[in-house]
Order: structure tokens, then C-alpha cells, then sequence
């Protein structure tokens, strides 16, 4: 562990400080005092974090500076949310000024930042401040909307860029047995290279030198026509999974051989596919919360379907049926029974962290679902490969 530096004389020392600024006021007799700048940053910290009433209660993160800046009073401090983004933006890195947002939305709701525009016209967007938008965006004038938007336009674009060229390398078609001259890490040909370069074998040190390595080619897909039919459930919990799918039925809309329908619901059905090409636009028109009916979605979706051996359904959803179970059961297993594939997806964000009714889930696996969890990039991978076939 490397010593700190030297600090002027007369200034806090830079370790004390942090951790004064982590333990709150009652650390102070062990840290010493803050500075100017550490004052500031605990007051930032304090105007956040002192509204939690279990660390109120112990004396925990409540800055001294900061009670100090509302004396005179009982009311609310005078600090409004621009002026703590202002202060938050010159006091923080940029790591730390993202969780502080991200806390502020997520944890105490603090919907100002979203609904403000003095606000947003300062606010980072990021997929925090998106969830924000989506959940708050019924609460905002016209004039707030349009600044919201830019949230939602950063955000998606950023997704966009990143999801795109992993769905282009997925539909770049199957491997073949045939050689490839194009070198390429995911068509490398471990067998045939290590065939091709058996006489350099090197017995004293076990290993092979690799003069020519060897790389698989790759078949153009085919290109029959396949309908990939998305039923995504609208529920206030559901949001990561409405972004990601509205953001992966873009990236999918127009790839040839594969007709792509966007469809939420609740407690009702809203087929969006005709705004799939803009999921700025789409997003801004979901409408998230209610009640869940599962299966009038699956009946809707049912109804799509041109060719079913060749069509996907993913539902993606928590799986937490508030219509008629043995209906959805049903509907599901007729589905598989005429040879769709039935993707049942608890969650479709970047972690794959689902949080569902594993008792329903189980229940429609149990009727030829295939039911798990998959990255917008598995979802492609996995309709790629159908179409390869």
C-alpha cells in the first residue's frame, strides 16, 4: 500500500477527509475537520443521503456543514436539484456524479430531475435517467417532454451502436466445412489448424509451432421467410426489458428473411410494430404500469402468425398472470403443439438478472416452452440460428 503524500500545512489530510466525508459528522473528532472544497462535497452528499430516515436516526452521512446551511428553519433546504447537479458536476468525478443520479431517481425519487427542464438541460443521460423518463414521462408538459427526449434519442442511440454490430455478426451466416483466407477469431478452425501444422510439432517442449492457421468459411443464411413475434410485458417492472426489446426489434427490423413484430401489453394489447424503425418514437408512446393479462397477449400474438412452423414468440415478461392461467397454459402449449417455437424470457437487459413466478415458468416449460433468460445479442444469436437452418 503506497503512503499518501505530503499535504500543505494547515490543510485536512486527503485520506481523513474521505473518510469523514463516508462516516459523517460524529468521525469528525478522529478525521478533523473538513476543508472548503470537502465541506462543499459533504454538504452535496448530505442534501442526497440526509433525507434517509434510518441514517438520519443514526447519526449516519449528516454533514455538519449541511445542517448548518439550513438552520433558521424546519422547512425543506433551499438547495433546488439544479443546484445540486451543478455543485455534484464540480465537486465529483464523472463515476461518482452517476451513481449520485442514479441514487437520486432510483432511490429517493426525486422526480425534479427528470421533470425539471432546468434540470435536464444539465442532466447526463444515461439508462437510469431513461427508466426515469419512461416511468415519470405522464407527469411532463409538452415542453418537458421535449427535453426528455434527448434522454431517451442518447440513450437509445448508444444501445443501438452497441447491440447493431453484434446482431450483424450473428446474421452473418452459419459455418461451412470449407476453408476460409479471411482470418477471424470466431471462425478460427482449431482441429484443422492443429492438422495443418503437425509437422512442426516440437516433442522436448509439447507444443506446436502454428505457421497456417486455419479459419472456417461461412454459408449466406437462408433467407425463407421467418416472423420473430416480440410480447413484451408493460408492467412497471418490466422496464429494462421494454427498452432492450424495442431497441433489439430496430436492430432487427429489415434484415432479410425476417418479418419482426413489437406487441405490449398489460392488461390490454398494443401492437407497436409500426413504429419498430423509430424506438425513439415507440418508446416515448409505452405506457408502463397496470395490471397483467399474459394470456390475451399469447392469443394476440397467436393471431400474427403466417407460417408456424416458421415463427419465434418470445414472451418476455415476470410470468406473473393476472388473467387466466389455464388459459395462458393453453394457449402456450398450442402453440408448441403446431411447431412454433415459444420463447418464454424472464428478463431481456444486459445483466439477465430475471425475477419471476417460477412456479408459472415451470408450467409452460412444461409445455414445450423454452424458458431462461437472454441478452438482447442471445436473442439474435438464437433467431440467427433458426434462420440458418
Amino acid at each position: 500500500m503506497t503512503a499518501p503524500g505530503p499535504h500543505p500545512a494547515g490543510t485536512p489530510d486527503p485520506g481523513l477527509e474521505r473518510w469523514r466525508l463516508i462516516l459523517g459528522a460524529p468521525a469528525e473528532r478522529h478525521t478533523g475537520p473538513l476543508g472548503a472544497e470537502g465541506a462543499a462535497r459533504d454538504a452535496a452528499l448530505d442534501w442526497l443521503y440526509g433525507r434517509d430516515p434510518e441514517e438520519a436516526r443514526r447519526g449516519v452521512r449528516a454533514g455538519t456543514n449541511a445542517r448548518e446551511s439550513r438552520a433558521g428553519g424546519d422547512g425543506p433546504s433551499a438547495v433546488t436539484a439544479v443546484d445540486w447537479l451543478d455543485d455534484i458536476h464540480r465537486l465529483f468525478p464523472k463515476e461518482t456524479i452517476e451513481r449520485l443520479e442514479r441514487d437520486a431517481v432510483e432511490l429517493y425519487e426525486i422526480h425534479e430531475i427528470v421533470t425539471d427542464p432546468a434540470v435536464l438541460e444539465r442532466v447526463e443521460p444515461d439508462p437510469t435517467l431513461l427508466r426515469a423518463v419512461l416511468r415519470t414521462k405522464h407527469l411532463m408538459n409538452p415542453e418537458v417532454l421535449r427535453l426528455a427526449r434527448r434522454i431517451v434519442e442518447t440513450v437509445v442511440r448508444r444501445l443501438l451502436d452497441r447491440l447493431k454490430p453484434e446482431i450483424r455478426r450473428s446474421f452473418t451466416g452459419t459455418r461451412s466445412r470449407r476453408p476460409s483466407r479471411l482470418p477471424s477469431a470466431r471462425d478460427f478452425d482449431f482441429h484443422g489448424t492443429v492438422r495443418a501444422n503437425l509437422a512442426h510439432y516440437q516433442p522436448a517442449e509439447r507444443r506446436i509451432l502454428i505457421e497456417r492457421p486455419r479459419f472456417h468459411s461461412r454459408t449466406r443464411p437462408h433467407l425463407e421467410q421467418w416472423q420473430l413475434i416480440l410480447l413484451v410485458d408493460q408492467s412497471g417492472s418490466m422496464v429494462d426489458s421494454v427498452i432492450h426489446s424495442a431497441v433489439t426489434a430496430a436492430s432487427l427490423w429489415g434484415l432479410p428473411g425476417l418479418k419482426t413484430h413489437l406487441v405490449a401489453f398489460d392488461t390490454s394489447v398494443v401492437d407497436l410494430t409500426s413504429d419498430v424503425s423509430d424506438p425513439v418514437e415507440l418508446l416515448m408512446g409505452v405506457q408502463l404500469g397496470g395490471g397483467t393479462d399474459i394470456a390475451r397477449a399469447v392469443d394476440y400474438g397467436t393471431r400474427l402468425i403466417d407460417n408456424p412452423r416458421r415463427a419465434i414468440v418470445a414472451l418476455i415478461t415476470d410470468f406473473y398472470e393476472g388473467g387466466d392461467a389455464y388459459r395462458l397454459v393453453h394457449g402456450v402449449r398450442a402453440l408448441a403443439e403446431q411447431g412454433t417455437t415459444v420463447l418464454g424470457l424472464a428478463a431481456l437487459d444486459e445483466e439477465a438478472n430475471p425475477a419471476y413466478d417460477r412456479a408459472m415458468a415451470q408450467r409452460l416449460a412444461d409445455v414445450g416452452a423454452h424458458v431462461g433468460a437472454m441478452t438482447p445479442g442471445q436473442l439474435a444469436e438464437f433467431v440467427a440460428e433458426r434462420l440458418g437452418r
